[in-house]
């Protein structure tokens, strides 16, 4: 039984270049591609592009939209809301810390 002898430098090289060959003459027999099929495929790539660009402004148009929606809301609650005069007593601030805190204690019960 003969042992194992592993290749020598120029016998790597000449490997790799055959290899090399090999792939070269594979894409050579490569048939070109038509122009017409190229054409068609740019276009349908243009079009999934414009698609996507059309949901793109969409969605930021959407956006754009509820962020209004929302800084109107925020405006008309400040607007209807009465404008907080500062408790004079001590009692009063504790009626409001109290009412505060059953309102809090009441929104973690609901969960």
């Amino acid at each position: 039984m003969s042992s194992f002898k592993s290749p020598t430098f120029q016998e790597r090289t000449a490997l790799a270049a055959q290899a090399r060959q090999a792939a070269l003459e594979k894409l050579r027999a490569k048939p070109p591609v038509d122009e017409a099929v190229l054409a068609e495929r740019r276009a349908a790539e243009l079009a999934r592009e414009a698609a996507k660009a059309a949901a793109s402004a969409e969605k930021l148009a959407a956006r754009e939209r509820e962020k209004a929606e929302r800084a109107e809301r925020k405006a008309a609650a400040e607007a209807a809301a009465p404008v907080k005069a500062a408790p004079k007593t001590e009692a009063e601030r504790k009626a409001i810390r109290d009412a505060q805190y059953a309102a809090r204690k009441a929104r973690v019960k609901k969960r």
